[in-house]
């Protein structure tokens, strides 16, 4: 009789064998583990030989699990791994596997689900989490009744043992179908790639892992894991264009040319090489348009994404185009024969990394350079894209549970409890010296107010009174305890200073709390700067400064929590619900009253230098904020005009006069301020190359609609149907007076806040339904306060408060006289 033991170990030696059949045309992982989990006996797959997990050699640690078995007929018969989809092992506890390593490096590991029904347990209701020792892989895994699901990680593995466990949530299960863990060529996965969007730079990547989003073969064929050397799926493009119809597909597999240098095959096999999809630009010699793929992420992750080029066409010039991620340029004149030393048919990669933060898409464009004059192309073989773990070494956006147990909120309290103790006494000498100083400093008395409420709540707040330029300085533990340890699912945005995380403090204010990264000079002046700034101002268009932490190398600035988010995200890009046309005329004045205010509210002028929709905030009233001081600058002196320094701001919002002669003035702001008129108007983006050329950039497209007067055709649909006529050419004649390419022709932000006032009034007071017929959401009215003013003391720009002033009364008169003109 056969020992089972022996009988299993026979089966492992032969597996093994076949194994190294198949690799020997191919790669040859040296860790290479292939399990069919609940399975008594062992799955070939593609020539790949799935070891069944009740072998002997299968480090399995669990408290209590169950194998599943399912008929046949009931499995999709055209799944690449339907054979291993006829059973699965059911984790009523936690449960292990265990992976001995050989050859420390980059793995690959896939998870295989699909489930079923068997006895008791549904799979498809199953709630676990995966895991390993360094990071979260699923949080909390949900089926949703869409047949199998395959999960591919890279891990980075430099200990002896890779550990993979599943931990089902209260009163649920787990389950697994098969796993899949092997070493990965060396070249596979980068060190690290260059960074786009609002940093660029370049982010080292050996200590991160990475989750596969997708991996797509243009030409709109499918690459089957039969055909790749690294067993990947390759899905077929076509579903993810944007507009089909600019679009064509080829293929030319024969022509790919594999040098024997980098790249190999190993990288993507020649049948994603050998096809692609290019601009149609056949029937059109001026074809102006990228040909663009949109994909649903996770926001809140940074994103590797892969391009794959190969020159397939038998063209006797090379192609030259743009690459772009977003609205962010990835390659500018894009020239594949400059990497490929001019071999035709010679394969190319480029990796980029970028962040996802306000948005599910990520969209991917080429489309033909400016330089080109007749049938301009583009073109792209394939795309890889892949999730980037975040701060906590997490992979899934449902990472929501608190990393602090019960004991562990409770030694915060009592530190905190400590730490208010310790400084109560200071804060008590901090208050009397405060009073003494109140009469002398009127502008400080919000903050005394303040100071005065942290201390009788017990926050442990200790203020900084030696300055007038500093705010409230929080210990550490006081913001980490707001914060939940600055939990992921509590981050409200995302920007080049840090993240911004919703906090509550013990007193429950609700705050927005900015964390910016340590150890950066240039953060470090940000840090000072906007501190600063919000200390000496105090503004109810401006977002008022709460405190701030420069603990243990952090550097925090703690704000009023603005429940309505960005400007941005009620224009485009996010699910917020949209302004009508009234709150967005709203927002434009209260964002330029915040504006007119740090421009003439004190002997110098305060330059914002970053103005943008993103940096406009609303509160729970739809109250327009103006928000990030960190690049603020102060005015040049009354003998001067300008103010050199260097050129820093958001592309597409930039003075065209600043770019090009770095001469800061406040009519910089006023070109931003434009540039987010035209932004409201229209409900897109500054830059949007998923749309023909002449339409991408938003300022020189509606420039040429407004000379032309057809600046309502585009119009955000949204609020078209809302729009005065009269009402509209005020505001777009204001706004095209912003974006005057010369400073000295734009109007000053008094001057802006006046036009738009206007603009107002002269849409009158009804509101139209919205184009789906639902009634827009409740306006926060301009006009509060009935108090007026005259002309002449509006001109002044006054330095207190403008936002409570109504000039009803004024341009009522200005309305009769302008209507009386016009007949």
């Amino acid at each position: 009789m056969i020992n089972v033991g022996n009988f299993f170990e026979l089966q492992i030696w032969i597996s093994f064998v076949l194994c190294l059949i198949y690799f020997s045309f191919g790669f040859t992982p040296i860790d290479n583990y292939l399990i069919d989990c609940g399975s008594f006996t062992n799955t070939s797959v593609d020539n790949r030989v799935f070891v069944s997990d009740n072998s002997s050699s299968i480090h399995l640690f669990t408290q209590q699990n169950i194998s599943a078995n399912i008929s046949f007929s009931s499995i999709s018969s055209n799944s690449n791994y339907s054979a291993l989809y006829h059973t699965a092992r059911i984790f009523t506890g936690p449960s292990t596997y265990s992976f001995p390593i050989k050859q420390k490096g980059r793995h690959w590991i896939r998870l295989h689900f699909f489930p079923f029904l068997y006895e008791i347990y549904n799979m498809s209701s199953a709630k676990f989490s995966v895991s390993t020792q360094s990071f979260t892989l699923i949080r909390e895994y949900q089926s949703g009744n869409n047949g199998s699901l395959v999960k591919e990680y890279s891990l980075n593995i430099t200990s002896d043992k890779l550990a993979v466990t599943f931990t089902p949530l209260a009163n649920s299960f787990a389950f697994l179908n098969a796993i899949e863990f092997f070493s990965l060529p060396d070249e596979l996965i980068p060190q690290g790639a260059t960074t786009i969007g609002s940093q660029n730079g370049y982010q080292n990547l050996q200590k991160q892992a990475l989750e596969t989003v997708v991996r797509v073969n243009m030409g709109n064929q499918v690459v089957s894991p039969q055909t790749d050397p690294l067993w990947r799926l390759w899905v077929a493009d076509d579903a993810f264009l944007a507009h089909n119809g600019l679009a064509k597909f080829v293929s030319n597999v024969e022509s790919v040319n594999f040098t024997g240098e980098k790249p190999t095959e190993q990288i993507a096999p020649a049948d994603v090489y050998g096809t692609a999809t290019m601009l149609n630009s056949e029937q059109n010699p001026h074809t102006n348009a990228n040909v663009t793929w949109i994909f649903h992420v996770d926001s809140g992750f940074e994103y590797l994404v892969r391009f794959h080029f190969c020159d397939i066409s038998n063209a006797s010039q090379p192609y030259l185009f743009n690459v772009y991620i977003n609205t962010w340029y990835a390659s500018h004149d894009f020239n594949l024969q400059n990497f490929t030393t001019k071999t035709k048919g010679a394969p190319f990669y480029m990796d980029f990394i970028i962040r996802v933060s306000d948005s599910h898409k990520l969209s991917v464009s080429v489309g033909p350079s400016t330089t080109v004059e007749s049938y301009p192309t583009a073109f792209l073989n394939g795309l890889e894209i892949m999730k980037i773990n975040n701060s906590r070494g997490s992979f899934d956006v449902l990472e929501s549970e608190s990393n602090f147990s019960t004991s562990s909120k409770i030694r915060v309290s009592l530190i905190v409890g400590l730490a208010a103790g310790l400084f109560f006494s200071i804060v008590l000498v901090s208050v009397l010296f405060l009073l003494c100083r109140r009469r002398k400093k009127l502008a400080q008395i919000d903050h005394m107010k303040a100071e005065d409420k942290f201390a009788m709540n017990g926050g442990g707040v200790t203020a900084i009174f030696s300055s007038t330029k500093t705010g409230y300085r929080f210990p550490f533990v006081v913001i980490r305890e707001a914060t939940d340890n600055f939990n992921e699912s509590l981050v409200i945005g995302v920007g080049g200073f840090g993240k911004v995380y919703k906090g509550v403090l013990r007193d429950e204010t609700m705050v927005a709390v900015k964390r910016g990264g340590s150890q950066s000079h240039q953060g470090l002046a940000e840090f000072r700067t906007e501190i600063e700034m919000l200390s000496q101002f105090r503004h109810r268009h401006l977002v008022s400064l709460i405190g701030y932490c420069d603990e243990q190398d952090e550097m925090i600035i703690i704000y009023e929590y603005m429940e309505n988010g960005t400007l941005k995200d009620h224009l485009y890009g996010s699910n917020f619900p949209s302004l009508s046309w009234r709150q967005r005329l709203d927002v434009c004045i209260g964002s330029a009253r915040g504006l007119h205010y740090l421009h003439t509210g004190s002997t110098k002028a305060i330059i914002h230098r970053d103005v943008k929709s993103a940096n406009i905030l609303l509160d729970a009233n739809f109250m327009a904020k103006v928000a990030d001081f960190g690049l603020s600058k102060t005015g040049p002196d009354l003998d001067q005009t300008h103010v050199s320094t260097a050129v820093r701001g958001s592309f597409g919002y930039l003075d065209p006069e600043y770019l090009t002669r770095q001469k800061l003035t406040e009519k910089s702001d006023v070109y931003s301020f434009g540039v987010v008129m035209l932004e409201v108007l229209c409900g897109r983006p500054v830059i949007d190359p998923s749309l023909p050329r002449e339409e991408m950039d938003l300022v020189e497209w509606a420039s040429k609609c407004q000379k032309s007067g057809h600046l309502g055709d585009i119009v955000d649909p949204k609020i078209n149907n809302q729009i005065k006529p009269e009402s509209l050419k005020k505001f777009g004649e204001t706004a095209e007076k912003c974006l005057a390419r010369c400073g000295l022709d734009r109007p000053s932000m008094g001057d802006v806040l006046w036009n738009l006032e206007y603009a107002l009034q002269l849409q009158g007071n009804e509101e139209k339904c919205s184009p789906n017929g639902e009634i827009p959401l409740q306006t926060n009215l301009v006009n509060q306060s009935h108090t007026t003013m005259s002309i002449s003391e509006f001109s002044m720009g006054g330095m207190h408060d403008l936002a409570g002033i109504s000039m009803s009364k004024v341009f009522a008169q200005m309305v009769q006289e302008e209507t009386r003109e016009s007949y």
